[in-house]
């Protein structure tokens, strides 16, 4: 029966996709950049945007004049990975720190993401990065340029959250000697909390969070706290999941999805030991990123999340109810969405994705 109403919901879902003269919005391109990938808002309302070959802009929101920022570390460019997220420090007003993940290089054609800290320094034309450190790094690096998930977020509490894909490996997403197909729970700095459910194995497997995952490029907490992740599926079945402490979802032993080869995943209800999406798509969506609403602008849309489409070319709406989802709208773009962001007036913005993707900003009609 779950599965059932969900192939129900993606027909709802599809029936009431919307083009543009039916959005709630209307939409304002800014500027546009060589392959974005992440965006930031600084406290004076300007933009931090990073490019997948490795440039961080500070960036005007109001006429979209960007600066180049120097001192980012030197990423490893192809494929999937680059230059990924950047998020400040909850308390950047004070330190100006702020953190990048990116992918770097390794032995033998092998690589991986890697998360680093810096202060920066916002002086007209001097804008730059400083005190640069390396704090986490995905362990093992493995050859390929896919699936590094690498989005970043700090909770409430002050705790650092990493997501990192299996690199299109598969087993390592349920293998606990490594951090491959987890999302991590960090300090500030790096170290490992005390209390995250794995610190007593040591090693890497203290950094765990939760494991099974794919390639998980969306993370935000809800009102209540409660994190949720979006991640892409393989031939099928993308998720949007609540994220538990210590949980297992499942990939590769289970999928709602199957293999490109066309060989079969056992579905989630199969294995019910591990934990079921709340969402999933078949045809996909391929979420490229995903926050949860709180502004004032979009009134009706308070505490519900949006996900940036890929391949879908949509902002998708998610209603929430406890610890249930499900997609309410679909709006379409025309364009592939790489990120989504709320402002700090409450205007929605976008980043679409590849050469001279966009920056949008969304504002109720």
């Amino acid at each position: 029966m779950f599965r059932l109403s969900l192939v129900v919901l993606f027909f709802f879902a599809t029936a009431c996709a919307s083009d543009a003269s039916d959005h709630p919005f209307t939409t304002e391109a800014i500027a546009s950049f060589d392959e974005p990938w992440a965006m930031a808002f600084l406290p004076d309302g300007r933009l931090l945007v990073t490019e997948k070959q490795g440039r961080l802009l500070v960036v005007s929101a109001t006429d979209g004049s960007a600066a180049p920022v120097s001192g980012v570390p030197d990423v490893d460019y192809g494929g999937q990975g680059g230059l990924g997220d950047v998020i400040l420090h909850p308390d950047f007003a004070e330190n100006s720190r702020i953190y990048l993940s990116y992918v770097e290089s390794g032995d033998d054609k092998e690589r991986g993401a890697a998360v680093v800290s810096a202060r920066l320094s916002l002086v007209p034309g001097g804008e730059s990065l400083n005190d640069v450190a390396v704090i986490w790094r995905q362990d093992p690096k493995v050859t390929g340029r896919g699936h590094y998930g690498y989005r970043l977020l700090f909770s409430a509490d002050g705790y650092l959250f990493v997501s990192s894909g299996e690199r299109q490996k598969f087993d390592p997403a349920q293998d606990m000697s490594g951090n491959l197909g987890k999302i991590l729970r960090l300090n500030d700095d790096g170290s490992v909390p005390d209390d995250n459910p794995f610190f007593s194995r040591g090693g890497v497997a203290a950094q765990i969070w939760s494991l099974g995952h794919r390639n998980p490029l969306g993370i935000a907490f809800d009102a209540d706290g409660q994190l949720w992740n979006i991640e892409m599926g393989p031939r099928g079945g993308d998720e949007l999941n609540r994220v538990l402490r210590g949980k297992n979802y499942g990939y590769p032993i289970v999928s709602n999805g199957r293999h490109y080869s066309g060989k079969d995943i056992p579905d989630h209800d199969t294995r019910p030991e591990f934990e079921a999406p709340k969402v999933w798509w078949t045809p996909v969506i391929s979420p490229g990123g995903f926050a949860i609403y709180t502004g004032e602008l979009f009134a009706d849309w308070q505490g519900d999340g949006l996900i940036a489409g890929l391949s879908s070319e949509a902002l998708i709406r998610i209603e929430f109810d406890g610890e249930n989802a499900r997609e309410a709208e679909r709006f379409q773009m025309g364009e592939r969405m790489r990120a989504v962001k709320q402002g700090p007036d409450g205007a929605i913005w976008m980043l679409e994705d590849g050469d001279e993707g966009r920056l949008l900003k969304l504002t109720p009609r």
